[in-house]
């Protein structure tokens, strides 16, 4: 039904006197396309670790920088972890990143299992201190205290690259965002090559952290973690356990999607799209996606970015 003229014309008023914007500029495809990289999580189940593996032979044709294996509280996953990260450096061209902590193990436990990756082909470790077993409040006298002084063991033991943690919203237990960017640095200074930050949705966020990590001197690559959205309940209640926050037109966008499984997909695509090229347009040109072992999303996300498989050769 047409409005009466009346009232269509403060909506004409502010089509005409309102802010024009701009479009994201589309990526330059003669320039490279972005580095990506890729974190799983090691399987629990048969059924899971065939999602996992079909996960991983879906993204394995964009060529990532180097694909990561999580590691549960406490090394609650560590043969898992292993046992899927071996079978990456065994049946795939991947780079595969070990995840590994300071909690509930001992310094020699840790140089062990490091010891054992270098052994098995893995030159990559993800060095975190980890989140402490529920009712332990510290890691142990005879533990590394800290991922600083585990990106330091760690050289000791071989030269692995090590990527590490960054908090571009402040760490929940760091005493302040000082605290939090000071321990960042620690960790660059002991011998890690990057950082590879927790999930943000607020582009802006990232971006000001940036600005921070360079008024420190800290000058390694900081690379954004992309994490797509589907169950918006799910990421609002795990966000607010890390610290990111969770802008509130996330829950108008997923507001009635309760039971429409597809059109979540569709909107934390356009999401997540945005974002990315939004950080693209700022200059980065690296970026960690968190993949939850669904391949889909992040493989749709990469090709906004311009990121494409590579062409299958001719067979003779």
């Amino acid at each position: 039904m047409n409005l009466p003229l009346s009232e269509r014309m403060p909506v004409l008023e502010r089509w005409v006197s309102g802010p024009r914007f701009g479009a994201i500029p589309l990526p330059d495809h003669s320039a490279p396309a972005p580095a990506l990289s890729f974190e799983f999580f090691p399987p629990k189940t048969e059924a899971l670790e065939t999602q996992l593996w079909a996960c991983i032979r879906r993204l394995e044709t964009l060529q990532p920088r180097f694909v990561s294996v999580t590691y549960g509280a406490g090394g609650s996953t560590q043969a898992r972890t292993h046992a899927t990260v071996i079978r990456l450096v065994e049946e795939t061209a991947l780079t595969p990143a070990a995840h590994l902590t300071c909690v509930g193990a001992t310094r020699a436990e840790v140089d062990e299992v490091a010891a054992r990756y270098w052994a098995g082909g893995v030159r990559h470790i993800v060095a975190l201190r980890g989140d402490l077993p529920e009712g332990q409040s510290d890691v142990g006298a005879d533990g590394y205290q800290s991922a600083a002084e585990l990106v330091e063991g760690l050289k000791k033991i071989a030269d692995f690259e090590i990527s590490v943690s960054a908090y571009p919203e402040v760490h929940p237990r760091a005493a302040s965002a000082e605290a939090d960017l000071d321990n960042l640095k620690r960790k660059l200074d002991a011998g890690a090559t990057r950082a590879i930050t927790q999930y943000f949705f607020d582009s802006t966020v990232y971006l000001r952290f940036l600005d921070r990590c360079l008024a420190a001197g800290i000058t390694a690559p900081i690379v954004p973690g992309i994490m797509p959205v589907t169950n918006f309940t799910q990421a609002a209640r795990f966000s607010a356990m890390c610290g990111t926050s969770v802008p509130d037109w996330m829950g108008v966008m997923f507001e009635g999607l309760d039971a429409d499984p597809e059109t979540r997909r569709m909107v934390s695509v356009v999401m997540a799209a945005e974002q990315v090229r939004l950080l693209q347009a700022n200059g980065v040109d690296e970026f960690h996606f968190y993949t939850l072992n669904r391949p889909d999303l992040t493989y749709a996300i990469a090709h906004v970015l311009g990121v494409r498989p590579k062409a299958e050769q001719p067979t003779a």
